[in-house]
């Protein structure tokens, strides 16, 4: 493997390459964290330099095709390799439809496509992926496969299509079994039908799994009773992929920062644009003093996050991508998770959605409405339950003085103003105690004045004491 890193690589990322670089088809199984985003683009750039790919389709969640587009690829994908790199959007003006006509280009360089998975539900999606599968000798890559572990989904169905006509093709995810063993088999499909021996998802069913018949209004119906030779079913897997948990890398830092991007509704975003404009009108007639201005900032953060404050005092709901986002962090999450929110209003949403997928008791919450009696029962029950595997909090009540190292994970569901909330927060999974490296993951929207408050808090700056009223309203 003689290749040159633009990034240094951990040794289990050394590992995993070294055990899939050359292979057409491999899965990367690796926590949230740990770095398999690096993985893949290394992947990509050692069988480009080989003459073996020149294109690469990466397909990913709504909330991080930003990502690999801003981040990931400008920072690991390696200097010498000249690229044509176009985030794929349904509705494009002639400037955007210039760019995506140049990954058709005859001319040297690695064209790389990305595009969000819900696009292969759409035709023209489907058409415009296929079309550049057909121009290209590609690596197909998809980020968190367990978006297609359905198999009836039409995004599923339209993905297996296409996967034969890459040359090179992974799956990445944290957590390849979200519910049950039976999510794997479509991830794998994609790699191959034969890897697993089962060219039928019924067949394939009934090797894994108990079935039971329930008797329902007139009709049988099958369900999943329990699970069979998953020893031979785990064997099998290994022939393919790679598997790391945060745990097994001695060498990761102890902090890993992670953002998550969601786009605004129609409804958010017709809101959003006039509560700006509302904003600078006001600000325009005041002395722009950091306090009124973090008035403003607030009402429009409130907008981000799906509600707003209507002129009776009443919080107001908005249709809005936030929770989906959260529960798809969630899917991707090992283990236990801290969930940080601003708002009072997104405490009962986050309670509501969670409980809903996971159980009632697999959430407790420790934030102003939360009884005393209650507190540190629910502490101990997160800490120690394995059942309880989600606890909601407000930095402001829950931030400080509590011990919650039974999760590696932390996320950011909305942020406040407060740095040394904001830190102290962050220190209640990482702190004497925790075995592991900590990830935090913060949801943020699009063009929002969201960007800007993570962007301060990650520098350290106190936006509440530290930021001016003019640089505050810089924001809006």
């Amino acid at each position: 493997m003689n290749y040159k890193f633009k990034t240094k690589p951990y040794a289990h990322q050394i590992t995993a390459l070294e055990k899939s670089w050359n292979k057409e088809t491999y899965a990367y199984f690796m926590e949230m964290g740990t770095g398999k985003t690096k993985v893949l683009i290394d992947n990509l750039a050692m069988l480009y330099d080989k003459g073996k790919v020149n294109g690469a389709l990466i397909v990913a969640p709504k909330g991080v095709v930003g990502t690999w587009y801003n981040n990931e690829l400008p920072t690991h994908l390696p200097n010498h390799i000249e690229n044509i790199t176009v985030l794929w959007k349904a509705a494009i003006n002639k400037k955007q439809k210039e760019s995506l006509d140049e990954l058709f280009s005859e001319g040297e360089g690695l064209h790389i496509l990305i595009m969000n998975v819900e696009a292969f539900s759409t035709t023209k999606g489907m058409d415009f992926a296929n079309k550049f599968l057909s121009c290209h000798r590609t690596m197909m890559a998809i980020d968190e496969s367990t978006t297609i572990k359905t198999p009836t989904a039409k995004r599923t169905k339209n993905i297996l299509k296409l996967a034969t006509s890459a040359s090179y093709r992974r799956i990445m995810t944290g957590s390849p079994v979200t519910k049950n063993p039976l999510d794997l088999y479509t991830q794998c499909d994609f790699l191959s039908p034969w890897l697993l021996d089962f060219t039928s998802y019924y067949a394939f069913r009934n090797r894994y799994a108990e079935m039971k018949t329930l008797h329902m209004h007139g009709r049988q119906i099958q369900i999943v009773n329990g699970f069979k030779n998953l020893g031979e079913l785990s064997d099998k897997l290994k022939d393919f992929s790679y598997r790391v948990l945060k745990e097994d890398c001695l060498d990761l830092p102890e902090k890993i920062f992670i953002k998550r991007q969601i786009q605004l509704s129609p409804e958010q975003r017709r809101l959003y644009d006039q509560m700006k404009k509302e904003a600078i009108a006001i600000l325009k007639g005041k002395q722009s003093t950091t306090v009124n201005t973090l008035t403003q900032l607030m009402r429009l953060q409130q907008i981000t996050c799906g509600h707003f404050t209507a002129d009776d005092g009443a919080t107001q709901p908005i249709a809005n991508n936030r929770i989906t986002e959260l529960m798809d962090v969630l899917e991707e999450t090992e283990g236990k998770a801290i969930i940080w929110a601003h708002y009072q209003y997104d405490m009962t949403s986050i309670i509501n959605a969670v409980s809903k997928k996971y159980g009632e008791e697999s959430i407790v919450d420790y934030y102003g409405l939360t009884p005393q009696e209650k507190r540190q029962p629910n502490i101990k029950r997160f800490q120690d339950d394995p059942k309880c595997r989600f606890i909601v909090g407000t930095p402001s009540t829950g931030g400080y003085g509590i011990t919650l190292t039974a999760a590696n994970t932390v996320i950011y569901y909305s942020n406040g103003y407060d740095l040394e909330k904001r830190l102290q927060s962050e220190d209640r999974a990482h702190r004497i105690g925790q075995k592991k490296s900590v990830t935090y993951v913060d949801l943020m929207a699009d063009d929002t004045v969201d960007e800007k408050i993570v962007q301060a808090l990650r520098k350290k700056i106190n936006i509440a004491s530290e930021v001016l009223g003019e640089e505050l309203r810089s924001w809006i």
